[in-house]
């Protein structure tokens, strides 16, 4: 059986040497190549490869969004994380938009393939490191209550304060005399952050944390 891959870089030089590897394999065949998250879902819903292979920091879509919508585009087709990143704010929301494996861009080439052939079977395969956080984070190894204040930047913990007054990123900007675009990344920052999936939650932990208080 031939498993169909579908490569998803914005680096057109990572995306050639990897293609020339798997495509060396005799049961692996790249069918495309995406170099921004937009393209790997419109290639993925065109393609309908087994495996997409997903870096995560890309320009406009990042490789988590663009995991979500591959997922829902191309249920069929396994995503297999290869990025530079293990941090918590690359990790979780990966898994959480619906990667099966989780690699770093130091693996060897014959490991990666047999990740590739695993991921086609349904079967995860995640970094050392990244096995272990999420071995802690199942242990509640990791503090239950975030510290909002050392892990929020103090522009981060400004736009969450404008969210939970319920503020659009439109007004939030004019607020801040900022662009529209620097919102909306502060907005997937603080959500990456926190582990958290919209700014509503955004909105309920910062009351909740007493980052802003109720008007009397």
């Amino acid at each position: 059986m031939t498993i169909t891959v579908l490569l998803v870089d914005d680096h057109a030089i990572v995306r050639s040497g990897v293609r020339a590897y798997l495509d060396s394999q005799p049961d692996l065949h790249v069918v495309g190549e995406a170099g921004s998250g937009a393209e790997a879902v419109r290639l993925a819903e065109e393609l309908v490869p087994d495996v997409v292979l997903m870096d995560l920091i890309m320009p406009e879509m990042d490789g988590v969004e663009a995991t979500w919508r591959v997922r829902r585009v191309s249920p069929r087709s396994q995503v297999v994380v290869l990025t530079s990143f293990h941090e918590d704010e690359q990790l979780f929301p990966a898994i959480k938009a619906g990667a099966l494996s989780y690699l770093l861009k130091d693996i060897a080439p014959e490991a990666l393939a047999d990740a590739i052939r695993s991921a086609a079977l349904g079967e995860a395969v995640l970094h050392p490191r990244v096995a272990a956080r999420l071995i802690q984070e199942m242990r509640g190894e990791r503090s239950s209550t975030l510290n909002l204040y050392t892990e929020l930047s103090e522009r981060e913990m400004e736009v969450l304060r404008l969210i939970a007054e319920g503020l659009s990123n439109a007004t939030i900007a004019a607020r801040l005399v900022l662009s529209e675009k620097t919102i909306k990344g502060h907005v997937s920052n603080i959500l990456s952050k926190l582990h958290l999936t919209d700014r509503t939650q955004a909105a309920v932990l910062a009351w909740r944390e007493g980052i802003i208080k109720r008007k009397d």
